[in-house]
């Protein structure tokens, strides 16, 4: 990678995605991309275009007005809201799928998107999920996935473009607020936390999902990036995880820290009902062999990193709050 475009680049991964290869690559080198322009650093430490991935023309000419070598393609709708809108899912996940890996073949870039453990469904094995496995998911952002790995499989076979992708667990983060996402319960709990010492899980207590730490999410990406194509035999679907936990498992990793914290639960069905579809924990092992991914964060070690910066984040922005006012 020596020219990268990211689309979605103001989103969850996207907005720490960027600043970490701009520190990796040059900030001239990292081109963010996203249908929306806010005053963050990702706008303004370096090249910013904003974009449209559903506009296939501005989609090309951007990628090539840029001279990039690598498409990081991350703009869609996450899995709550697209079982909320479904129309709107597919036409922006599958048609700017469909414009990102056309423009890649075009310029012929190296390709990465993200899939996720939603491409599992009620009929996949629970636990320990193979990597190679049933896949019929029941929501449409999880027929999006298996759409787009299959997609990417098909233009690196039919097209030589060279494509990869990981199934993202849960990913937990203090930089990026929530984004409509079903595991976002794992991030808005520290929050609370800090601002209220309450939360109220929407998630039903003994529902197990696979998470991970988003240091270990960006350093997934970047290695599979960087690692030798001849090694890798799935290329775009590695299931990749740090941890299978439940709300009351972070419930009690805060109390260790917290003591006066509180939990309780009102669950949303559709939130639950895509949640009791995904697997309890995936197995890891083909992306531990084909390119030697590793975590490094597990949930008590994430959790003390997560309080501690949110306590001096919230600070911050109480602060100006307080200034502006």
């Amino acid at each position: 990678m020596k020219k990268i475009l990211i689309t979605g680049a103001l989103g969850q991964i996207g907005s720490e995605l960027t600043m970490t290869l701009r520190e990796r690559y040059g900030a001239k080198n990292v081109i963010a991309t996203d249908i929306n322009k806010n005053d963050s650093n990702v706008v303004y430490s370096g090249p910013f275009e904003q974009l449209d991935v559903t506009n296939d023309k501005a989609f090309f000419e951007t990628a090539k007005k840029h001279n990039v070598d690598t498409v990081i393609h991350l703009a869609a709708l996450l899995s709550a809201t697209a079982e909320q809108k479904p129309l709107l899912a597919w036409n922006l996940n599958m048609g700017g799928l469909v414009n990102a890996l056309e423009v890649s073949r075009e310029l012929n870039t190296q390709f990465f998107t993200p899939s996720s453990i939603g491409a599992f469904g009620p009929s996949t094995p629970k636990d320990r999920t193979p990597q190679d496995t049933i896949q019929q998911p029941t929501t449409m952002y999880g027929v999006n996935k298996v759409s787009g790995e299959l997609l990417c499989n098909y233009y690196f076979q039919k097209f030589g473009v060279d494509t990869r992708g990981l199934r993202f667990p849960g990913l937990i983060s203090y930089v990026a607020p929530p984004g409509g996402g079903t595991t976002d319960y794992a991030v808005e709990i520290y929050y609370e936390a800090i601002k209220k010492g309450h939360y109220s899980s929407y998630i039903g207590k003994g529902t197990y999902m696979d998470m991970m730490y988003m240091p270990d999410a960006l350093n997934a990406i970047i290695n599979l990036m960087e690692a030798d194509p001849a090694k890798l035999k799935h290329r775009n679907s590695f299931n990749v995880s740090a941890m299978s936990i439940a709300p009351e498992d972070v419930e009690a990793a805060i109390q260790k820290l917290m003591p006066e914290f509180t939990m309780d639960y009102k669950v949303d069905p559709i939130r639950q009902q895509i949640a009791e579809s995904w697997p309890n924990a995936i197995d890891s092992t083909c992306a531990c062999e084909e390119w030697g991914f590793k975590a490094e964060y597990d949930l008590d070690r994430m959790t003390a990193d997560m309080l501690l910066h949110l306590n001096k984040k919230l600070t911050i922005d109480s602060e100006m709050t307080k200034g502006a006012i």
